[in-house]
């Protein structure tokens, strides 16, 4: 059978009609970090069952029976006696998925060395103007408006401002600075730049805009919901409201920012949390999503 039809429809799902299923979804704001989980997963889905899809449309009718192997073969990972022989359309069809991976590992590459640099040249200005409170284990910088963010990386730094000292209380202030080790012990910084590695690359796709917009929100949550754990939502949420007109860095995470509406909703409202069983078959699904690809262009022989 013909695996290229199958393959190239399941590609279209997964980049198409994927996204509006999930943006709609009730469960996903109860359960951020696995609902972040999953768009991460629908991209290197969508990358593989394009990067297959394009070798199947190449590789010539009598090498498709060899399944992978071929494609092994075409790779130079196999070596066997008994192989495709290399001719031309084999390399080809060896090179239009590798010209994919390729693509996106530069992209991330510079999407993560961009923010880096970015992060740096902020870190030294902050190092320089701020100063550091081993009882906070945060940079407190002089700023008259209530502001706190994080700088992840290597040597990550948590900023606030001496405003946000005198304003918020205790609690409040407790609840932001926890919200931003999250992001720093999430790395979340690595997973935005995937999505925007993806978007680079597939310009115009659903999936890829849309993944790139709700990780940055469902991190944001994830965020959240590890400050919650110790402070009460209502200390968050007020924090949330009096930092909500701070200006912060484009690379940094900010405890405020232009999700803080859906957020303060969402930390406010009831937060009943995502149950056992759906997360566990919501987890089951996305993790068999990437060999979906693989299965239809390399059905298990039958019998």
């Amino acid at each position: 059978m013909n695996a290229v039809p199958v393959l190239a429809a399941y590609t279209a799902a997964v980049g198409f009609a994927a996204p509006p299923l999930l943006l709609r979804a009730g469960w996903t704001h109860r359960a951020p970090a696995l609902a972040a989980a999953v768009w991460h997963i629908l991209l290197v889905s969508f990358s593989i069952g394009a990067a297959l899809t394009a070798y199947n449309l190449v590789m010539p009718a009598e090498h498709l029976e060899a399944g992978m192997v071929g494609l092994l073969h075409s790779c130079g990972l196999a070596r066997g006696q008994g192989g495709p022989d290399s001719h031309a359309a084999d390399r080809l069809a060896a090179a239009l998925p590798s010209a994919i991976g390729l693509a996106l590992a530069a992209a991330f590459a510079f999407h993560v060395a961009r923010a880096r640099r970015a992060r740096s040249r902020h870190r030294a200005a902050v190092d320089l103007v701020g100063r550091h409170s081993a009882r906070l284990r945060a940079t407190v910088l002089p700023y008259d408006t209530p502001a706190a963010y994080c700088l992840p990386g290597r040597r990550p730094r948590v900023v606030i401002s001496d405003a946000a000292l005198r304003e918020l209380t205790a609690d409040q202030l407790g609840a932001v600075l926890e919200h931003e080790r999250g992001h720093i012990a999430g790395r979340h910084h690595l997973a935005l730049a995937l999505t925007q590695s993806y978007r680079s690359v597939f310009r115009g796709l659903p999936l890829a805009r849309h993944a790139r917009e709700q990780t940055s929100l469902l991190l944001e949550m994830a965020a959240d919901d590890r400050a919650l754990r110790r402070h009460s939502g209502e200390a968050l949420a007020t924090a949330m409201y009096e930092m909500a007109a701070a200006r912060t860095p484009k690379d940094a995470f900010a405890a405020g920012g232009q999700t803080v509406l859906i957020r303060l909703r969402r930390v406010l409202g009831r937060r009943a949390p995502a149950h056992p069983v759906l997360r566990a078959s919501v987890a089951v699904l996305a993790a068999a999503l990437p060999l979906l690809p693989l299965l239809i262009a390399c059905p298990p022989g039958l019998g």
